[in-house]
């Protein structure tokens, strides 16, 4: 799949860059135990080969599931990784059923995240649930392998998370919270913990519907309202924060109508892409190539490290997975900057695994790395553009759906008595 292709059609643009990118999963996933690695390269103090991530490997299991829909390898070679998957997540090192952020892939114990952070990490699991989730529906005339899946998720216990702040990102079972420790609140990528969390199979998992009602959507950074580049944003940052925030949320659950006392997240989706994209194109600091055919900021690799790219921490470094992951939102917007993309800069940033992670035309760069985090919801934005079908597979989810309505939401996605 190495190499640049002209002259294909939009539609085959998207498949060619789709299956490049799911390659990323389906050929470089750690082999002992079918986990994403975090990276392909960079020197950040981890293992490349070994260090494993839990909510890449969420991403990963979707861009798989979306592999097996289009033929793109065969069925039984995806199940079998799957299998090994599953295996190894029944065994790894476990917090009252929350997984750590990374792990030696191995050997399944765990790999610090930072110093103290050896323990839980609610968010990232929420990741690797919803991937896990969508497979599980997806393979469900695979009884045994969706049980299995099914049983990890509802062995997650999200209520131990529940801390004097409300939700707590990190938790370790053998210790108090840290009194500095991060609770989930405002508009953020956690989104999913408290759907996940309310809608538990498992009544003593869950997390009350109060907390986000009372902690989360009473943050300071939860309700904007203000107009960025003439465009309305009704939640999170000032300028609406790096595309991710909008983005990780929304890979299985469909924002598309989606809403509650707060917004429509549909609109919410859609509308942060666009002022990022408006951003780009007024380029307040001249940086080379931004324009209609260059636009897209979020989290990811930099000539100065990692950097959480946005309008107000812009280095002049586009990250591919910010514009293409908007896709099913802002598909007329996209598609110009995704041409240009490969079609012009190809043969500098795409390759056998898709996108490189960033690149800076101004700065002279290009990203030696891909992020696991990144290549995954670039397969699942350009699938559910395509054809919905990680939004449908998770929205039929039983958990997904009490989750929802305990929370007070309503969608087109769910039965009337959600």
């Amino acid at each position: 799949m190495g190499g640049v292709t002209t002259g294909l059609d939009d539609a085959q643009l998207r498949d060619r860059i789709a299956q490049a990118t799911a390659g990323y999963f389906l050929d470089w996933s750690h082999p002992a135990s079918g986990m994403a690695r975090e990276r392909s390269a960079g020197a950040f103090g981890y293992d490349v080969e070994e260090t494993v991530t839990t909510g890449g490997t969420g991403f990963g299991i979707m861009a798989q599931v979306a592999a097996a829909e289009r033929g793109w390898r065969p069925r039984q070679e995806i199940l079998d990784r799957l299998e090994k998957l599953a295996g190894f997540l029944e065994t790894a090192d476990r917090f009252n059923g929350v997984y750590a952020h990374f792990y030696f892939g191995s050997t399944g114990k765990v790999i610090p995240f930072m110093a103290g952070d050896d323990g839980g990490d609610i968010v990232e699991t929420s990741f690797l649930a919803i991937g896990l989730l969508a497979a599980a529906e997806y393979f469900s005339d695979v009884p045994e392998l969706a049980a299995r899946m099914e049983a990890i998720v509802h062995g997650i216990d999200w209520s131990a998370h529940v801390g004097p702040k409300g939700v707590m990102w990190h938790a370790h079972p053998g210790r108090p919270f840290p009194e500095k420790a991060l609770d989930l609140g405002g508009w953020n990528e956690a989104f999913p913990v408290f759907v996940l969390g309310a809608g538990a199979e498992d009544p003593a998992h869950r997390i009350p519907a109060g907390i986000y009602h009372d902690r989360w959507a009473k943050a300071r950074s939860f309700l904007n309202g203000w107009e960025f580049a003439g465009i309305p944003l009704p939640l999170g940052p000032d300028w609406g924060g790096p595309l991710f925030l909008s983005q990780y949320p929304f890979l299985g659950i469909d924002p598309r109508g989606l809403k509650d006392a707060y917004a429509d997240y549909g609109v919410l989706a859609r509308n942060h892409a666009l002022i990022n994209r408006a951003h780009c194109l007024a380029n307040p600091h001249g940086w080379k190539g931004y324009g209609p055919d260059l636009w897209g900021l979020t989290a990811g690799d930099d000539h100065t490290g990692y950097v959480a790219h946005s309008p107000k921490e812009d280095t002049g470094v586009i990250t591919p997975t910010a514009v293409l992951t908007s896709f099913p939102m802002v598909p007329d917007e996209a598609m110009p900057a995704v041409r240009h993309m490969h079609d012009d800069l190809g043969d500098r940033i795409f390759g056998e695994a898709g996108f490189v992670d960033g690149f800076s035309l101004h700065h002279g760069w290009v990203a030696e790395s891909r992020l696991a985090i990144d290549q995954g919801p670039i397969v699942v934005g350009l699938e559910n553009h395509r054809s919905g079908l990680l939004w449908k597979l998770v929205m039929k989810r039983p958990e997904i759906r009490r989750g929802l309505a305990a929370l007070g939401f309503s969608s087109p996605q769910l039965p009337p008595s959600a």
